[in-house]
């Protein structure tokens, strides 16, 4: 999932942007809610997760404007304002949920994906299968011919995200930028240095080699 975060204090969001990151999510940082509400409106995101209390924009102006704006971008509201007035304040400006501070982070996240598979119907699946390779998305558990496969994050992305489009081409670019959130081709060999370490884990000592390189164009796992 691509993450939009506005939370003003800079503690805080360092230690949820890297527990995203580590749990397999892109996740954008914006410190006042005038940045915040710029990059919501021109960039796409799944999950906004916007706090009330910001500078030069407070959280619940930079819902109202984007609702106004028809964004339907799902919005996690998590605040420190936990009282019954301001939960309904926030939902009734066009939040779909409302997280109030402190929180545990496994709630945070489960909360984000029901939010994700709310919006977007084609990301429901909770599990991918091409052959005997299994990702389970829930468990984070890749398993091949009844084997546990261990992946590195940034490995597990990178296979989640090619079993998604199975039996298509994926290029590089569309890597760059879901896998790495490159949107400029940083002329290196990060592709082909994850891809390798990838088709060593799920393909080595098996028959059927899943992960193929379409010369020209990209890459494409399938039966």
């Amino acid at each position: 999932m691509k993450i939009l975060l506005v939370e003003d204090d800079s503690e805080a969001a360092t230690y949820l942007v890297q527990a995203l990151d580590e749990a397999g999510h892109v996740t954008h940082h914006a410190q006042d809610g005038e940045t915040g509400y710029a990059m919501a409106s021109n960039m796409e995101y799944d999950v906004l997760i916007i706090d009330r209390m910001l500078p030069r924009r407070d959280g619940i102006s930079i819902i109202e404007t984007l609702r106004a704006e028809d964004n339907e971008t799902p919005v996690l509201i998590l605040s420190a304002l936990g009282e019954v007035e301001d939960r309904v304040t926030g939902l009734r400006s066009g939040g779909d949920d409302y997280l109030t501070k402190p929180y545990a982070f496994s709630e945070l996240l489960a909360r984000i994906e029901v939010l994700a598979r709310r919006s977007n119907p084609a990301e429901a699946a909770t599990s991918y299968q091409v052959g005997d390779l299994r990702l389970d998305r829930l468990s984070r558990l890749v398993m091949r011919d009844d084997e546990k496969i261990l992946l590195q994050p940034r490995e597990y992305r990178l296979l989640e995200f090619l079993m998604k489009y199975s039996g298509q081409v994926v290029t590089r670019t569309m890597l760059l930028e879901n896998v790495w959130d490159y949107h400029f081709d940083p002329q290196t060999n990060v592709i082909d240095v994850h891809m390798s370490r990838l088709r060593a884990k799920i393909d080595r000592g098996h028959k059927k080699q899943l992960l193929q390189t379409i010369r020209g164009a990209g890459y494409m796992i399938r039966e």
